[in-house]
This record gives C-alpha cells, structure tokens and sequence, in this order.
C-alpha cells in the first residue's frame, strides 16, 4: 500500500559531489547564455528544440531522423501513416517546448496543473493512434484522454506504479517539497535531478511519462535561471540511455539497509542519479558552449561557405552576410549593397541564395534577416550535434 511516506526522500543528503556539479553547472549555464546575441539565441533556440525533440524520441525508441523532423516542422508529412504519426509526435513535441521557452506555460511548472498542462498539450497534438495504450499483459487498449491523470494500475519494468487514487496526493506532496521556501537554490538545482526521478516514479499519466518528466525538467531548468534554449538535456540522456533507465530503475529500490538514509526509497540510488542528471546537463552546456564559440563557428561557416562558392552553388559575397548574420545576430536588407560592396540587383542575388539555402532566413519578405540551420549543413556548421544527419 502506497502513502505520503513511499516517496521519500525527495532530496538526497547534501554531498560535495552534488554540490559541485550543482555550483559548476549553475557557472557554466549563466557563462554561455551571456555570449551569445538574443537574436542569436532565438535562431539557435529553433535548432536545439528540434535536436531535444529527436533525442527524447530516441530515449523512447522512436528514430524519427532530422530531416523528418524538418520537413513535419514545414508541414510536410510522409504518405506512410507510421511515419507520419512519428512525424507528429515530433512536431507535438517541438511545439510544446516552444511554448515552454516562450514563457507561454499557463500555470507553475511545480503544480499539478502544470505537470497536466505539458502532458495535456503534448497529446492533444497527437493522432488517436498514438493515444491508444496497449496493456502488455492482457492486451487490453485504453484510450488515453491528453491531461488526465492514469484510472488503472499499471507496472513499468520492475517498478509497480503508485496506485492511481495516491497519485493526486503524491504529486501534492511532490510540489510541496520541491518548491518549499527554505529550500537553497542550490538545493533547488539538486532538485531538479532528484525531482526528475520521482516524477517518473509517480508515473502520473497512462503513457508518455517519459517524456514529460525530461519536459518538465527543461521547464524546471529555465524556472531557476539555469536551463534555456540554447542546450538540452536529453541529448546526454540519449548517449547516455543505458545508464540513464539504469539509475532510474536503481532508484526505484526501496532503502537498502541503516546506511541509506531515512525514506522508503534508495537515498544513495537517488542521490547517485542526481549526480547523473546534473552532470548530463553540465556536460550538455560545455558542448554547446563549444561549438557556439564565435571565432570556430566563424571558421567552420566561412570553410564550408568558400567551398559552396567554389561549387558555384552559392554567389560570391555570400560569406560577408553570413559573418554579419553570426556577429550582429541580424541585418536590415538595407544593408546588404553596403556589406557586399555591390550594386543593388547582384546584391540582392546574394542575398537570394542565401535564402534560398536555408541558411539565412526572414519573417517576411521585406523583414531583417538572421542566421538559418538548415539540417543539411548541420553537420559541418555544428559538428556532433546528431550521430548522423539524414
């Protein structure tokens, strides 16, 4: 029988390795979201979204490939319905996040509300295949209603899920402790990582758990000034996902002896996947550091663009707006004449190509310009960003 105590503890006993990767990552985060321009971040903010998107997916064991996920962003969808719904799913994803990083979320992300507010406007954007749940063990379908909170009992792996009538004063319980006042902010980034678990663990909804607890976390993360659009954390859960369902798992083990801690559940299996989770996230904001970095990301556009020029499938003059793109975060069109040094017609040709690539892109036909990741050339702008760009 499941109570208010089961959960316990929410927080792991302060450590020094805790508190490190928390002080590191908390440096780290503020550090790079100081670099880069805001129209900068925005254009890097569409890309990371659709990275998130395709790593959460195949945490899930859904290989939805990038172009894919490009094309269902532009509203085009594959004929074959299995890839279509992938494809939706992607989208529904990417869309949710995007209101999340918008500050568009209605309610507190520590709140029931909010927890059914992300599952509820993930699914509603799903096709009804892909809200039909298939009970493994009696093969019974249950049609999943987006936002409402699971009616059955249900087993996830090893773990036997909270029954559904404790779900509603678990995750009370939940708020509670993860948002109390004397918490330290310090505390609070711990948090994030040990909340991370016990969302999953609660396994409030009849499906896409999984999914809402790495959004949750994402929300939680920009919440205390740490996370934000410019990284992600489940690309290092995805390379990481043995261990990631690993510590998880361990972190279900109910206490193992004197010696760990006081609660129902595992102090040093959840404190062992905090470590974990922070450490996913700090290693997330260093690499994206890297790559963002002014003087290489100028030198690997420039490389690549030289080479596009010499193919003659871009003008020359492109690499002038690309490098004003990346510095200045965007440009007037005005200022294309002036920044080729051409005349008007051949300076728009310039521009022209440039947009017709993808990799320089407008809100409008007249409006400013800024910096595109098309996926095509993701790979030489922002290398190891994928495993392969398809």
């Amino acid at each position: 029988m499941v109570t208010l105590a089961s959960i316990e503890p929410l927080l792991p006993d302060s450590n020094r390795e805790l508190e490190d990767v928390a002080i590191e990552l908390t440096s780290a985060a503020n550090r790079f979201a100081a670099r880069l321009h805001p129209i900068m971040r925005a254009s890097v903010g569409n890309l990371v979204r659709s990275m998130n998107c395709y790593y959460s997916n195949l945490i899930e064991g859904h290989n939805t490939l990038p172009i894919d996920i490009d094309r269902a962003m532009a509203g085009e969808y594959a004929q074959e319905p299995e890839k279509r719904n992938l494809q939706l799913e992607a989208r529904a994803h990417i869309e949710v996040q995007q209101l999340i990083d918008s500050s568009e979320m209605p309610f507190p992300v520590l709140s029931l509300d909010g927890i059914c507010w992300i599952h509820g406007e993930f699914c509603r954007r799903l096709p009804d295949e892909l809200l039909t749940v298939r009970n493994p063990d009696t093969g019974e379908e249950i049609k999943m209603v987006p936002g409402q909170l699971r009616t059955r009992h249900v087993k996830v792996g090893e773990h036997i899920a909270p029954e559904p009538d404790m779900i509603r004063p678990l995750i009370g319980r939940f708020v509670e402790g993860y948002s109390f006042k004397m918490l330290s902010k310090l505390q609070k980034i711990i948090g994030v990582g040990a909340s991370h678990h016990r969302l999953a663990w609660i396994h409030p909804f009849f499906d896409g758990n999984g999914r809402v607890s790495r959004l949750f976390s994402h929300a939680l993360l920009r919440d205390l000034g740490i996370g934000s659009e410019l990284w992600s954390v489940s690309r290092g859960l995805a390379r990481n996902v043995s261990d990631y369902k690993r510590l998880l798992a361990q972190a279900d083990q109910p206490r193992r002896g004197d010696l760990d801690g006081r609660g129902n559940l595992t102090e040093a299996g959840l404190a062992e996947f905090t470590v974990f989770f922070l450490t996913c996230c700090l290693d997330q904001v260093t690499f994206m550091e890297s790559l963002l970095k002014p003087d290489e990301l100028l030198n690997r556009v420039e490389v690549w663009c030289n080479e596009e020029v010499q193919m003659q499938r871009l003008p020359k003059g492109s690499w002038v707006l690309l490098r004003e793109a990346i510095l200045a975060g965007e440009f007037a069109r005005a200022q294309v004449q002036g920044l080729t040094g051409y005349q008007e017609r051949q300076a728009r040709t310039v521009l022209s190509g440039l947009l017709d690539r993808g990799v320089l892109v407008s809100p409008s036909p007249k409006g400013k310009v800024r910096l595109g990741f098309p996926v095509e050339i993701i790979e030489r702008w922002l290398p190891r960003l994928y495993p392969t760009i398809q």
